[in-house]
């Protein structure tokens, strides 16, 4: 191995693969010699064949190996140039639903720079909310509530999906127009109706893709996400907004920070998280 300043650094060794499958040996390798020699973005790694030799496996062992790597987005490749360690994960404050993009803007000091945030508004229908959505914002399922479907993303790339869920009692009114722009649920919220959100109690799972995700966010079948389900209460103990949001899962990581106490969500996050509509609905404009 070499480091940045050209000087030659010993690699770790290889361990006995033993009943360790040996494309898994090789995964695991690659893995600790990014963790243990402090690899960033963009620095290579060794070759196929080197690493063949380091594991004592076969060159198709280490193929499979880089194949996983790649698709788990711990490495890319370039034909003929050779083995990069992957972009950092993009770190993510789901504790912070309705200011999704200040998330990532607080990453580095020039991301707002160097980096476009978008938003697209998928649709805002007015609905009746399942079980699930009632439960959570403790409103009867024949209450009618607001659903926002919104895509971020960065540099032009979609990276999160998310909706909210609100009553309509609470909110009676949104503009269209603020929230296609990108601008902050919450932060629309507190200034028109004064909820600001004191308590986010969440629920987080990991699945594969369902159709409107996969569409949305530019995913196989075969990737899976991080579908986060939760509830924002105000000061007043007032549940104003059940929501979700779906991330690939293998471009984030998260940060979570909190207490506990109240269980408003169901912990089994399975089964439907919809509205059903009840016909397309114009926003009034405020």
């Amino acid at each position: 191995m070499t480091d940045a300043a050209g000087s030659q650094r010993p690699a770790p060794r290889a361990g006995t693969p033993g009943r360790t499958l040996r494309y898994q040996h090789v995964y695991d390798l690659v893995v600790s010699l990014i963790e243990h020699e402090g690899l960033r973005e963009g620095d290579q790694l060794p070759s196929t064949a080197e690493l063949a030799e380091m594991a004592g496996v076969s060159v198709i062992s280490v193929r499979r190996a880089l194949d996983e790597l790649t698709h788990n987005g711990k490495i890319t490749r370039h034909q003929g140039v050779g083995i990069f360690v992957a972009p950092q994960r993009m770190l993510s404050e789901p504790s912070r639903p309705g200011a999704l993009l200040e998330t990532f803007k607080g990453q580095g000091e020039n991301v707002q720079d160097e980096v476009q945030l978008d938003t697209e508004l998928v649709s805002m229908v007015v609905g009746l909310p399942n079980g699930k959505h009632a439960t959570a914002l403790s409103i009867d399922a024949g209450q009618p509530v607001w659903e926002i479907c919104r895509v971020r993303r960065m540099g032009g790339v979609p990276k999160v999906l998310e909706t909210a869920v609100l009553p309509l009692t609470l909110v009676p009114a949104l503009d269209e127009q603020r929230l296609a722009a990108g601008e902050s649920l919450y932060g629309y919220l507190a200034e028109r109706y004064g909820f600001t959100d004191e308590f986010v109690e969440q629920v987080f799972e990991v699945d594969q893709p369902n159709s409107l995700e996969r569409n949305h966010l530019r995913l196989s079948s075969k990737d899976h996400v991080v579908r986060i389900r939760g509830v924002s209460v105000d000061a007043a103990g007032v549940a104003f907004d059940s929501f979700q949001q779906t991330y690939p899962a293998r471009e984030f990581v998260f940060y979570i920070s909190g207490a506990s106490g109240r269980r408003l969500m169901e912990p089994d996050p399975s089964g439907s998280w919809s509205v059903r509509p009840l016909g397309r609905t114009a926003a009034p404009q405020r």
